[in-house]
Parts: C-alpha cells; sequence; structure tokens
C-alpha cells in the first residue's frame, strides 16, 4: 500500500522567542516491510542550523537552531512511502516465554544485548509488580511468547477504554492503570510495562494509522493523528509488532516512524527555547493512499 504524509506542527507563543533548538522525528524509517521514496522537511522561520543525522536507535532526526525573534514555529513533513502487508508467523510455534526471559537475564550473550536494552525501565514506563501479575494471566508455564503477547494485546484492549480526555502526555502510568482509560500512548506504554516486569524486551514505536470517513462521507483532509504501538523481540521472528488500541498486529495499514523505549524517545517534535512565555501546540496529519 503507497501513502503520502503530510504532518504538520505548529507553535504559537504568548510572547517573542529569542532562541530556540529543537529535534525533530518525523522521517519514516525504512524497515523490511516499509519503504521510502520521497521525504521532505520545512521549517518556518528557516532555520540558522539544520542537520540531519540518526539517533541511537537509528531513527532519523533533524537538529535544528532558529535564530531570530520568532512568535510562531511550523514544521511541516511530507512524506511518500510503500508498506507490505504482513502477518505473523506461527505464533505457536515461538520459544517458551520463559525460555526468553532468561535469555535476557545476566549474564547476557553478545547476540542478544541489542534486545536487552528493552528489559529495563525507561523514563516513562518502570516495571512494577502489579503489571507482572496483569501479565500473568497471559502467559502461563510453557506458553509460546507470541501466543501469550497476542492474548495480553486482546485483554488491554477489552479491559481499557479508549478515551482521549482521560490523560495528557504528561499523566503517570500508575495513573492510566487505576482509572483503566488512555491513548494509544498509554495503552502502548502499559503493554511494555507488562512485558518488561516479566523480564522481556519490548519497545515502543510511533507512526501514522491510516483511518477511513464512514461509509458515504468523504475524507477529510488533516484529519488523521499520530499513533503509537508497540513491538516484543522473538528469536527466529525478529521484532514483532502488536497494536492494543485496536486490538491487531499492524500490517500494510501502520506506518512505522521511530522506534524507542518509551515515548521520550520518539517524540515528533521537542526542543528547549528562550522566551515565549505560554505556547498553543496544533498537530494536523493527513495519511492519503495513492
Amino acid at each position: 500500500m503507497n501513502y503520502r504524509i503530510t504532518h504538520r506542527t505548529i507553535y504559537e507563543y504568548a510572547e517573542p522567542v529569542a532562541v530556540s533548538h529543537h529535534a525533530a522525528r518525523v522521517e519514516p524509517r525504512v524497515t523490511e516491510a516499509q519503504s521510502r521514496t520521497d521525504w521532505r522537511i520545512t521549517i518556518s522561520p528557516e532555520p540558522a542550523v539544520q542537520v540531519q543525522r540518526p539517533d541511537f536507535f537509528g531513527n532519523r532526526v533533524c537538529f535544528f537552531a532558529i535564530q531570530e525573534l520568532h512568535a510562531k514555529l511550523e514544521v511541516t513533513a511530507t512524506s511518500v512511502v510503500s508498506v507490505e502487508a504482513r502477518s505473523l508467523r506461527a505464533p505457536g510455534l515461538s520459544q517458551p516465554w520463559e525460555q526468553v526471559a532468561r535469555r535476557y537475564r545476566d549474564p547476557v550473550a553478545p547476540e542478544a544485548i541489542k534486545p536487552f536494552q528493552f528489559v529495563f525501565g525507561s523514563p516513562l514506563v518502570q516495571p512494577r509488580p502489579e503489571f507482572a501479575d496483569y501479565a500473568r494471566a497471559s502467559f502461563p508455564a510453557g506458553r509460546p511468547l507470541l501466543e501469550g503477547v497476542l492474548d495480553l494485546n486482546r485483554r488491554i484492549h477489552t479491559d481499557f477504554v479508549y478515551d482521549p480526555v482521560a490523560t495528557t502526555i504528561a499523566t503517570p502510568l500508575g495513573e492510566v492503570w487505576e482509572k483503566r482509560r488512555g491513548v494509544c500512548q498509554d495503552f502502548a506504554h502499559f503493554a511494555i510495562a507488562c512485558l518488561r516486569s516479566l523480564g522481556l524486551p519490548a519497545s515502543y514505536v510511533s507512526g501514522y494509522l491510516r483511518t477511513r470517513p464512514p461509509e458515504g462521507k468523504p475524507r477529510l483532509v488533516g484529519s488523521d493523528a499520530t499513533h503509537a504501538w508497540f513491538s516484543v523481540y522473538c528469536e527466529h521472528h525478529g521484532w514483532v509488532d502488536f497494536d492494543p488500541t485496536n486490538n491487531c498486529q499492524p500490517s500494510d495499514e501502520h506506518i512505522t516512524v521511530a522506534y524507542g523505549r518509551d515515548f521520550s524517545d520518539v517524540s515528533p517534535v521537542m526542543g528547549i527555547l528562550t522566551g515565549g512565555g505560554s505556547h498553543e501546540v496544533k498537530v494536523a496529519v493527513d495519511v492519503e493512499p495513492l
């Protein structure tokens, strides 16, 4: 499936900003199932400095600095990507989950080092005993890892309510657990916390999701949004993605932008500035099938 994606972020400041430094992670990744044929970023005001390079996790990042007074910042990224349909291969043939967890206990084999870093807590996701207790219902003794993750994905979708006003990007995961309400970011964080609480490597994935208008209604340009899901590492399968918000496995309607330990590693646009006072952020995303 081919898509043209437009992601526009606008910051409007109550007071002029003198200097600002930012990092934008809005360039879709190239993976086995996803290719990128075009990408460009437009920044206004024009930056005095602009550099692109990969971060620690291999995500493409645009670093830029604006060194003139400005009351508004607009960042627009436009991409053309192609995503292939993919399916989970024989989840019942994956290794028992306890065997996988043992692989990521010290000492760790050299070939397991990269997934090993996703077993530990991170700024927004900390393992807790109650998360492990919740997860164990999906992971009885000897259950194949991917079968267990499929069940955990389903249970989060069933037990938690999608509520866009229940949380913000700053809501602690413990509060999400207590309310059992939130959005895609919260559900991805919770799934990751459950898996890490069992000693399993899990990562956060940011991207976009193709949305379909109601039957007979036109597609509204700019009404899409960023999306989040999670991935678990399984030997012989590699990283396998799951979407608890929609109780599905990402395929050709999920577009991957960045991987990290949690949202703090993959925020689309982040930065520091001098001045500005209070500010308002507006985000518009358009995922257009080609």
